[in-house]
């Protein structure tokens, strides 16, 4: 049965053709929406546990724009790599995926939370294409004012990997788990909206391949920070923040600014770690910007 969503209607109205092919040892599955001569590409890469649909309300906000929405491998429809899934495996799978979808190196490059991670870990190879980092990881989580929690899914998912199979399994796909996690993460006050984010966790939250590619995946997500990237990124990267994100505060993001050369930061107000799903348009004007040229200021509201 299908659930309808707020964004059926806009994403209805965007052609979209899905493909595959093996990238990185991944048996990789992404979707191409958007008009094919589009004057503008971006190549999306989605957070920890998530999978490409959680983009797409940013892809409904700009028909105009060519999108390429790829599952991480391991994540979603696109199959394991089997050397592992440490970001040194996915940094190898995104410069192979971006050679093999973008090989003029004409598109932006937009890196979601673990996918900022994913960008940096060798961002010097995906030159001379643009870099936009939204809800960025600047700090590393383990040190960060979130770090007893950090601890805390540290533990559930060395226990999820730990257990027999079954119960192990059982544990990372936890909806009452998943609920918690996504009760965190969204600001939003409105009851639509909210129940929606909590419905889209429960859908996809859970769409990895075995409990051990998620528990190195996660192992992977709190090993490196984006600061300790920011002078090899090129000058005119575009960093979107949540004043309100716990997972990665505003004032690291503040730091990971100042510390990248010719950077733009952009503060949204009132909205956390999911910007993508509370404030989609905000992104999307903040993409226009990026795609029609440089930003004269270095930090927007």
């Amino acid at each position: 049965m299908h659930i309808h969503t707020p964004i059926d209607a806009a994403l209805a109205a965007i052609p979209v053709v899905e493909h595959v092919a093996p990238i990185g040892g991944s048996e990789t599955v992404w979707w191409e929406y958007g008009p094919t001569d589009a004057a503008h590409t971006i190549v999306l890469v989605h957070g920890f546990r998530g999978t490409h649909h959680g983009l797409l309300s940013v892809v409904a906000q700009l028909p105009d724009i060519r999108f390429l929405a790829p599952d991480l491998p391991g994540f979603g429809r696109s199959g394991p790599m089997p050397t592992g899934h440490g970001l040194d495996d996915y940094a190898g799978w995104l410069r192979e995926f971006l050679g093999y979808v973008d090989p003029t190196c004409e598109a932006v490059a937009l890196g979601h939370s673990f996918g900022s991670l994913v960008v940096a870990r060798d961002v010097r190879a995906l030159a001379p294409r643009r870099i936009v980092l939204v809800n960025p990881i600047a700090a590393p989580a383990l040190e960060g004012p979130d770090r007893v929690g950090t601890w805390l899914a540290v533990l559930y998912y060395r226990l999820g990997a730990l257990l027999p199979r079954r119960l192990g399994t059982a544990l990372v796909t936890n909806r009452l788990i998943t609920r918690i996690m996504s009760e965190i993460m969204a600001v939003t006050r409105r009851p639509a909206l909210r129940a929606w984010i909590h419905r889209e966790h429960d859908l996809h939250f859970s769409e990895f391949a075995d409990r051990d590619t998620l528990a190195e995946a996660f192992r992977a997500s709190v090993s490196d920070a984006v600061l300790a990237h920011a002078a090899e990124f090129p000058t005119g990267t575009t960093l979107v923040a949540g004043e309100r994100d716990v997972i990665a505060p505003l004032a690291a993001q503040r730091s990971l600014h100042r510390a990248m050369p010719g950077s733009t930061l952009h503060v949204i107000g009132g909205v956390g770690h999911l910007i993508h799903y509370e404030t989609p348009a905000a992104v999307a004007r903040i993409l226009r910007g990026v795609l029609d040229g440089p930003s004269d200021s270095s930090e927007a509201p």
